[in-house]
């Protein structure tokens, strides 16, 4: 009997990445409205439920065969309710609250039923977002202030911690996932965010009244940093996940903790560079004020360490690479404030490089 052909990525779930362009700009906007701890607080907190809409679409897409009409119109279903979140994220902390909560939980509500048809029960991270944390975002939506704040970052903290939770639960219904599909929806959203920080190199670059070489060495530097996270996740990490999910004894844990957590701090990071790369890119001359290189250092810091974690995971062994470097770009990070922008731009680029040249010349040695 011959092997079954890898599961590879359909051009609904394309089409339906695109809407998470759309909202990932959005979380981005607010980040960049408010760089305060605060603000940072409430992005995230929004940005979670984003973000679980997106695993769970994926993880239904990796059980079941997609390309029929019934579960194509449940994707651009949910697709649709994501697009709708996105236009409320501007301001789902004034009066879009009941758009941004409502459209979460409707979302949730098609994907637990699409999920009925292979997976039964409700006591599971689809039918617990649907039951209770669609609820709690809707609910938050009629309340103000502080209360709808707490109450949506409970029903984040719900939506992350179920999976663990419910791990034993999980691993005992033997579930098991098509390992080179999931790797590579993960990917795509990486690239996704990435794709943000394009936007975010182009777009105040394009709006500036002139081009000069300020100007052209803060977009090289900067696009010179993004190639940099790039070449981090697809030279030799993207591999060794979907190896880790092919060949893991416990599948639903390494996809639950590599995958599914591990790219929430991933494309968290990317975003907060993203963001700080849009004010350099605006001022290439000026220091960077204290939240922007925060987010600037502090987001490269942040994708470099899930890559301790991830290996750390997946084959129990210390990256010390990216970890070091990580450790290298916050000793820097003061020095960043009080160098022009576009020089942090490169110092940043100069570390990234040096982290994927030493990991390229040890792999060749091996």
């Amino acid at each position: 009997m011959g092997e079954q052909p890898e599961k590879r990525v359909t051009w609904a779930e394309l089409f339906f990445d695109l809407i998470f362009v759309f909202a990932i700009t959005q979380v981005s906007a607010l980040l960049r409205a408010d760089h305060s701890l605060e603000g940072i607080g409430r992005a995230l907190v929004v940005f979670i439920p984003v973000y679980w809409v997106w695993v769970a679409t994926s993880l239904h897409s990796n059980r079941q065969d997609i390309e029929n009409p019934l579960d194509r119109l449940g994707v651009f279903s949910v697709g649709l309710c994501a697009l709708f979140m996105g236009l409320a994220l501007p301001q789902a902390y004034g009066d879009r609250g009941i758009l941004f909560g409502g459209a979460y939980w409707v979302s949730r509500l098609v994907i637990q039923a699409l999920v009925l048809r292979w997976q039964y029960g409700w006591l599971n991270g689809f039918g617990v977002a649907a039951a209770v944390t669609g609820p709690m975002l809707l609910l938050g939506g009629f309340l103000d202030g502080t209360a709808r704040i707490a109450l949506w970052a409970g029903a984040a903290l719900v939506d992350t911690a179920v999976p663990l939770v419910l791990r034993r639960r999980l691993a005992a219904a033997a579930v098991r996932f098509e390992p080179s599909h999931l790797p590579e929806r993960f990917g795509l959203l990486v690239i996704v965010a990435l794709g943000e920080s394009i936007v975010a190199i182009g777009a105040p670059a394009t709006e500036s009244h002139g081009l000069g070489v300020a100007e052209l060495t803060a977009v090289s530097g900067a696009f010179v940093l993004a190639a940099g996270l790039w070449w981090v996740y697809f030279a030799f990490a993207a591999s060794a996940m979907r190896f880790a999910v092919a060949t893991s004894a416990r599948q639903v844990d390494t996809v639950r903790e590599v995958l599914s957590y591990a790219h929430i701090g991933l494309i968290g990071g990317v975003i907060a560079v993203a963001v700080g790369m849009h004010d350099a890119v605006a001022h290439p001359g000026h220091h960077l004020p204290a939240g922007v290189a925060g987010l600037l250092f502090g987001g490269t810091a942040l994708y470099l360490g899930m890559f301790g974690y991830t290996r750390w995971r997946m084959f129990r062994l210390v990256s010390t690479t990216r970890l070091g470097t990580a450790a290298a770009v916050l000793a820097v990070l003061p020095l960043g404030l009080h160098l022009p922008a576009l020089a942090s731009l490169w110092l940043l680029a100069g570390l990234l490089t040096g982290l994927n040249a030493l990991e390229w010349a040890r792999a060749r040695r091996s």
